[in-house]
């Protein structure tokens, strides 16, 4: 979780580097919560494609890619919960 606030703090600056002014400090916390929200959409749409590439293999392999979607899926809760306990 460490890791997404400051990849969100560094977009942060950056962004505030190309504005003609600076942003205030309760405007940059608005920024970096916005940045942290969009990188979550990414990585939990990114989840929902592997659980798609899991469900579409052959029959052979469908208990592997239900295993797979599985543990996705969980880690998606996990990531899920904990996200909203941060808020």
């Amino acid at each position: 979780m460490e890791q997404l606030k400051s990849i969100a703090r560094e977009a942060t600056r950056a962004i505030d580097a190309v504005l003609d002014t600076q942003l205030r400090p309760e405007q940059a916390d608005e920024v970096a919560r916005i940045v942290e929200k969009a990188v979550i959409k990414a990585m939990l749409e990114g989840q929902h494609r592997a659980v798609d590439a899991c469900i579409n293999v052959p029959e052979a392999e469908q208990d592997t890619a239900h295993k797979i979607a599985t543990a996705i899926r969980r880690s998606n809760d996990a990531l899920i919960a904990n996200l909203t306990s941060l808020r």
